[in-house]
């Protein structure tokens, strides 16, 4: 083997033809005998190309609807064939197999069938065989041969013919096996994957996992780790799919911290009232709703002012103007929205560090999908929560039942205590958080961090008492004993949304009966760690 092997000899069969007649015109440009099948031999041939059809060299048809074609010892001999070895050498000639040096195969639209849709029927026949079968050969003989299995690295590979006079090296080509061998692993990971949901195979013996370069991190949460953001394929609208607009590039804790935010305003649809979430350190500090977008981004900015410097906004309907210049009065990190108005965009251009993100949409939180957590030596997998608690579902176990604008605030509470580290306790008074506790080891310390940020938000807004005073309650999980129960009445609490089912909810119900609350529950808890 050498370190530079010459291409002059290619087959190209692609399922994606962007970019195919540049390459191939290109190629033929430079003497190499072109190869293809179907669709691509029509596409070069219209092009004024002379290609040779694979049956040619095969000396059989296409058949079976064009699942055989490419499965043929004059194919993969050319591909796996070590030209320093004699016997292989022997072998080619006995039996008339040329070299194959490049390799350009991108494969059936699985994914894309997969996100319209499709009916198992058309799934299947987007299982690419043959495909997946030469990349494999060829990529494994990447001493000899190139394998593109990219559009995206077609001008990588012309340059690089261009500087080694129509050779390519050994590490180009060893660069782009490991690309081919990640595409095979990243197609055969989507096929299993859905299989598994399609016949409700729920834990898999097996399961893998893949994902797509969408950018490379200066660094992780901390500047001593490597980091980089890779899409799942699945188009689910947030900072994945999302447009940036202006701003420096988004760094590993933003994108984490824009996630959650996206995910919790998302909790509050756009045919409600305009919502707005504002994050830091991936918890909630204010959460609002409001008759406009700056009333919400008001009130949300004004449960935890402190913790919004420097935060991370996520709004439910598009950035108006208004709203804009409000946000712009203190130092943001990044906004996230459905979309923006020329006028706010041009008051966001007047802060260039500020990252502005734009979406197609608001994620579907009920949509369910899979979620993984790595845990040294293996992978956490489980379903998204995606649970949901409507008025319906909620049960009265006090004496006292809420009224209409409790039980309002309760459901806001508890749309927002689901993405709060547990264990979250969230006070909410007016469709606004006043005062949030996350993370804690207790829940009795919970309440009273959330009772101290509430107080602390009396204090920046010159208010006579502590909003909390007042206000619903909520509990990602139950209560198991009274004294957290009795911290947010004593924070102000007149009514609380809890999960229930505790050995103790009977002491817990008798508690808040003394102290003259209302509780429901939910009978669902919102563990989130």
């Amino acid at each position: 083997m050498t370190d530079l092997h010459p291409v002059r000899r290619a087959l190209l069969s692609v399922s994606d033809k962007t970019g195919l007649i540049e390459l191939g015109k290109a190629l033929a440009a430079r003497g190499v005998e072109l190869l293809s099948t179907g669709g691509s031999a029509k596409t070069l041939r219209d092009a004024g190309l002379d290609v040779k059809d694979v049956c040619e060299i095969t000396e059989f048809p296409e058949m079976m609807d064009g699942r055989v074609k490419t499965l043929h010892p004059r194919v993969h001999g050319g591909l796996l064939a070590l030209r320093d070895n004699d016997e292989h050498v022997a072998a080619m000639d006995a039996h008339g197999i040329g070299e194959i040096d490049l390799l350009v195969v991108n494969l059936y639209p699985f994914e894309a069938a997969l996100a319209r849709g499709a009916d198992y029927d058309e799934m299947i026949e987007n299982i690419d065989i043959g495909g997946p079968a030469m990349i494999r050969a060829a990529a494994k003989n990447h001493g000899f041969v190139t394998t593109v299995v990219d559009v995206q690295d077609y001008d990588a590979l012309l340059a690089e013919l261009e500087a080694n006079d129509g050779q390519t090296s050994y590490a180009f080509r060893q660069r782009l096996a490991q690309v081919a061998y990640a595409r095979t692993g990243a197609y055969d990971a989507a096929v299993s994957n859905w299989m598994a949901d399609a016949i409700s195979e729920e834990a898999p013996r097996r399961r893998a996992f893949a994902g797509e370069i969408k950018q490379t991190l200066r660094y992780g949460e901390n500047s001593h780790q490597q980091a980089a953001f890779y899409t799942d394929g699945t188009n689910r609208p947030g900072v994945a799919t999302a447009v940036q607009l202006q701003g420096k590039e988004l760094s590993y804790n933003n994108i984490n911290d824009t996630d959650a935010a996206y995910e919790l305003v998302a909790e509050f649809a756009s045919a409600d009232s305009p919502a707005v979430a504002i994050i830091k350190h991936a918890n909630p500090c204010g959460v609002a709703v409001g008759a406009s977008l700056v009333e919400a981004y008001q009130k949300a900015f004004d449960c935890d002012r402190t913790s919004a410097f420097g935060g991370i906004v996520a709004l439910n309907i598009p950035l108006d103007a208004e709203t804009a210049a409000k946000i712009v009065e203190i130092f943001t990190e990044v906004v996230i929205a459905p979309g923006a108005s020329d006028e706010a965009k041009e008051i966001f251009a007047k802060k260039k560090n500020l990252r502005l993100l734009l979406t197609d949409g608001l994620p579907d939180t009920r949509k369910p999908i899979v979620a993984y957590k790595q845990v040294g030596g293996g992978m956490l997998v489980q379903d998204k929560d995606v649970g949901y608690v409507g008025m319906e579902d909620l049960k009265v176990v006090t004496k006292v039942a809420p009224n209409d604008e409790q039980m309002a605030d309760l459901l806001f509470a508890w749309k927002v205590a689901k993405h709060v580290k547990s264990n979250a306790i969230v006070y909410v008074k007016g469709g606004a958080t006043v005062g949030v506790g996350a993370g804690q080891m207790s829940r009795l310390d919970s309440a009273n961090v959330a009772a101290s940020k509430a107080g602390r938000m009396a204090a920046e807004l010159g208010l006579d008492e502590s909003p909390a005073k007042g206000s619903a309650v909520a509990s990602d999980a139950f209560f198991p004993f009274a004294d957290g129960l009795l911290e947010a009445a004593a924070a102000g609490g007149t009514c609380v949304i809890q999960p229930g089912g505790s050995m103790r909810d009977d002491e817990v119900i008798a508690a808040a009966d003394e102290a003259g609350l209302a509780m429901v529950f939910t009978g669902m808890r919102h563990f989130r760690h």
